[in-house]
């Protein structure tokens, strides 16, 4: 089974990762301006916007935080996904993120935003891809290989 897997891992993790970063870039403004193409954000303040939607029963200033913690884990998340480093607790931290943002979403706009958005599909992406055993062709797999 565990070769039968090999490129289904693959692309599991890179679309995972994608998954987080693209977000992230859009948040900050790397994939163009507010209003633009398929951009939600485009800029910091219009992603704290919508993310005090989200969080309406905390203030501004805490949402700044949360956002930040948010964009750190999802880019940390993301690059280890990506590179396979670490995989199994970036999966794991992947479906954390993802079910965190399936309750304020829920609780806040209702069940059908991350129906849209996916958001049960990477939670439930990041379960699967953390109970693989051997991540092939990732750093996990070259550095246990060294340490052989």
């Amino acid at each position: 089974m565990e070769d039968s897997f090999k490129i289904p891992q693959l692309l599991l993790r890179y679309a995972l990762g994608i998954t987080f970063l693209t977000p992230v870039a859009d948040r900050l403004g790397i994939l163009g301006a507010p209003g633009t193409g398929n951009i939600e954000w485009g800029n910091w303040n219009n992603f704290i916007d919508y993310t005090s939607t989200l969080m309406p029963v905390f203030d501004r200033p805490m949402v700044n935080v949360m956002g930040i913690i948010a964009t750190v884990a999802e880019l940390l998340v993301g690059i280890c996904l990506i590179v396979g480093f670490k995989t199994k607790y970036a999966a794991i931290g992947a479906s954390l993120i993802t079910f965190t943002f399936i309750v304020f979403m829920t609780l806040s706009v209702g069940i059908q935003k991350p129906v849209n958005y996916g958001v049960f599909t990477a939670a439930a992406a990041g379960l699967v891809l953390s109970r693989i055993s051997i991540y092939t062709w990732s750093m996990d797999n070259l550095l246990n290989k060294k340490t052989k």
